[in-house]
This record gives structure tokens, C-alpha cells and sequence, in this order.
């Protein structure tokens, strides 16, 4: 199965807690942390090449010993938050408890299954609702073994588009709000390009080592790129 997907099966290490997956097609970037018997995962894809993912993390090991998953949704598009309920059931069919969390905006959403937002139509498939455990605003603190994720409230892309902050390592998963050398569009429902101009202003403030973005490649020039993107918004 995974000869199909060449350029994805080769999961890029951050160590020492974290792996991003490189989305296929239209799934969004994967990211799985680990910490003792707790992980964390952010975003989903769609759903349909989840048991690639799912592969490539037996395959390597990457859930040795874990018990308990958090799944943690940077935004409330489909190819974030598509592949949400068979991981869940994936994740749980292994013993494992399952959790999700996501930005208090975010979450109703969800949990109302609101396409008009969430935009699985566009894919041609279908979002089933369902509930979010963990609702969090600005600021919050997502734990993850001894790992403590900061939420940062990024609006622009969506209304309830979020980062997450780890000090530690300094590390900054920005969903959609930034990428290398771009930003997430802002012409789709609940989008605006003065909030995402702000998201970005309020970025500059953090020491960050690595921006992993919700699609395409890391962000190593934190402040760099954000310097360029806004002298151009």
C-alpha cells in the first residue's frame, strides 16, 4: 500500500517528540507528538489515506506504548478535521482513549457539523458531527505528557483558526493562518484578511525554531517570513 504514495511515506522527524506527515493529495500535513504514554495528534486530512498515515506510524513505531490520543484540529476545514471519527475508532480498536480538542469556535462547528464552514461539499464527501472534549480559548494550555502547548487564537483563515506554541522546543503549528512564503486564503466563510493580518502581527511575537504549517514545507526563518508576507498583505 505504501509503495503508492512515494513522496509521502518518508516521515520527516523533529525530534524529540515530534513526526509531520506530509499531506497526500488534499489532506492537510499530519503531525503526531509523544510524550511518555500520551500523544497528540494535529489535523486529520480528509480521511481517505488515513491508513496510510496509520501505516507509516506502526511501521516506525511511533505508537509504541502510547494510551492516550488527543486530536487536536488547527481549523474547521474538511481536509483538517475529515479523517477526525476513523482515527478515533482507529486509535480506540488499539485500547487507546481518544479525546478531541480544538478552539472553542472551532469545536461548534464541529460538533454542529456545519458545512457551510466546514466545506466537505467541496470535496464531495460528507462531514458526520460529532463532539469536541477539550475546548479551549487564547491563551489555554494543551497537555501532553510534561509537554504544555499554548493556543494561540489566530483568526483569518477561519474564525476559529489556532496555533499551537511549544516553548520548549519552540515550536509553532500554524495550520493554515501561515505556510512558507504564503497565507491561507480568506475569501471562504468566516474568513478575513484584516483578523489574519493581525494573527500574523501577534506570530512575530513568539521565539520560534520551526513554524510547521498546515500544508507544505517547514518554516525555518520564522521572522523572516513573516516580515515578508506582511509587507506585502
Amino acid at each position: 500500500m505504501l509503495e503508492e504514495f512515494p513522496r509521502n511515506i518518508i516521515p520527516i522527524e523533529i525530534p524529540p517528540h515530534t513526526v509531520m506527515l506530509r499531506g497526500i493529495s488534499w489532506d492537510s500535513n499530519v503531525y503526531l507528538l509523544r510524550d511518555g504514554e500520551e500523544a497528540l495528534v494535529i489535523d486529520t486530512g480528509t480521511g481517505v489515506n488515513w491508513h496510510v498515515y496509520t501505516e507509516i506510524w506502526e511501521k516506525e513505531g511511533y505508537l509504541q506504548g502510547i494510551k492516550r490520543v488527543i486530536i487536536f484540529n488547527t481549523h474547521e476545514h474538511f481536509d483538517h478535521v475529515g479523517g477526525n471519527l476513523i482515527l478515533k475508532h482507529y486509535f480506540e480498536n488499539k485500547g487507546m482513549e481518544v479525546l478531541f480538542a480544538a478552539h472553542d469556535v472551532t469545536a461548534r462547528a464541529l460538533e454542529k457539523g456545519d458545512d457551510y464552514i466546514i466545506l466537505a461539499y467541496s470535496y464531495g464527501r460528507r462531514f458526520k458531527a460529532h463532539s469536541v472534549d477539550i475546548k479551549l480559548k487564547g491563551g489555554d494550555t494543551l497537555r501532553i505528557g510534561s509537554l504544555k502547548l499554548e493556543l494561540i487564537h489566530t483568526p483569518g483563515h477561519t474564525a476559529g483558526s489556532s496555533c499551537l506554541y511549544e516553548p520548549e522546543e519552540k515550536l509553532m503549528f500554524t495550520g493554515d493562518t501561515v505556510f512558507k512564503g504564503t497565507v491561507g486564503r480568506t475569501d471562504l466563510p468566516t474568513g478575513s484578511g484584516w483578523q489574519l493580518q493581525e494573527s500574523l502581527e501577534k506570530l512575530l511575537e513568539f521565539d520560534v525554531s520551526f513554524g510547521l504549517p498546515g500544508h507544505g514545507w517547514v518554516i525555518k526563518d520564522w521572522r523572516g517570513n513573516l516580515t515578508e508576507i506582511l509587507g506585502w498583505l
